[in-house]
């Protein structure tokens, strides 16, 4: 007969509970802080981004300013300049994807608790605050060139605030489709440099709509770019209803982005063994 002792009588040890969830918030901010840290070992990937844009907005304003005059020229550069060099956002988002799925780290996070909004987020947030900081900068040096707001300060800084906004949220969105999409960097490549030309052409970025052929001014709204233009065009002028009905476009683009790279974010939406 066992003895009767405290240990004998008190049955079975109790399972140990398990570990709380520490919440999508918390998944989320852990993912943004790695992948922040990864962009920051870069420093000279991120300098170029900064640097390049203000050269080319010196060297392009000229010959604006000599067709379109000192106030038309200007704002054309600055727009140009914004359109055209944010859309290193897509190659700053899908790289970052790619690159995980190529080191098959992407399968590993993909298997965790975390959802496909919270994996996309860690990957887009810190390309987000790089893509904010040099729209500013070019907008701040364009206004030392003389790009100036129409409407008062206060709305004027607003609605070109929303427009860059819903600009960056398209971006970073089909740079996450992107990267999800792409089998190999030179595939990713070729989708970003052949997009990159469609979106900054036919949006009018470079050269103004107007003196385009009937054709592409037809298929214009077909691209972001063209909503990207007009959000910026319209928010320089003061007008907010334009400004607000471009921005819808574009957020409208962000989502259908951002929802196809989630599905395939997801643990059934395809594998990295297909690279």
């Amino acid at each position: 007969m066992l003895p009767d002792t405290a240990a004998g009588i008190a049955g079975p040890p109790a399972r140990s509970a398990a570990p709380a969830d520490p919440g999508g918030a918390a998944r989320a901010g852990a993912l943004i802080r790695h992948n922040t840290i990864l962009l920051l070992r870069d420093p000279g990937a991120l300098a170029s981004r900064m640097i390049l844009p203000l050269a080319f907005l010196i060297l392009l304003h000229p010959l604006y300013e000599a067709a379109q005059g000192h106030r038309g020229g200007v704002t054309q550069a600055v727009i140009a300049t914004v359109v055209t060099f944010s859309l290193l956002a897509l190659s700053i988002v899908g790289g970052s994807i790619l690159t995980d799925r190529i080191w098959h780290t992407w399968e590993r996070v993909r298997m965790t608790a975390a959802r496909p909004a919270e994996v996309l987020a860690g990957k887009v947030i810190p390309a987000l605050g790089v893509l904010l900081l040099q729209q500013g900068l070019i907008i701040g040096f364009g206004a030392a060139l003389g790009l100036r707001l129409a409407a008062p300060r206060p709305l004027g800084l607003a609605l070109l605030g929303l427009a860059t906004l819903a600009w960056s949220a398209t971006l970073l969105g089909l740079g996450a489709l992107i990267g999800v999409l792409a089998r190999s960097m030179s595939e990713l490549s070729a989708a970003y440099d052949i997009g990159a030309m469609i979106l900054s052409s036919l949006g009018g970025a470079l050269v103004p709509l107007t003196a385009m052929p009937s054709w592409v001014r037809d298929i214009a709204p077909a691209s972001p770019g063209y909503w990207a233009v007009t959000a910026l065009q319209a928010a320089l002028r003061g007008d907010a209803g334009r400004t607000l009905t471009a921005a819808a476009a574009l957020a409208g683009f962000a989502a259908g982005a951002a929802l196809l790279a989630a599905m395939r974010t997801s643990r059934t939406g395809g594998r990295s063994g297909r690279l």
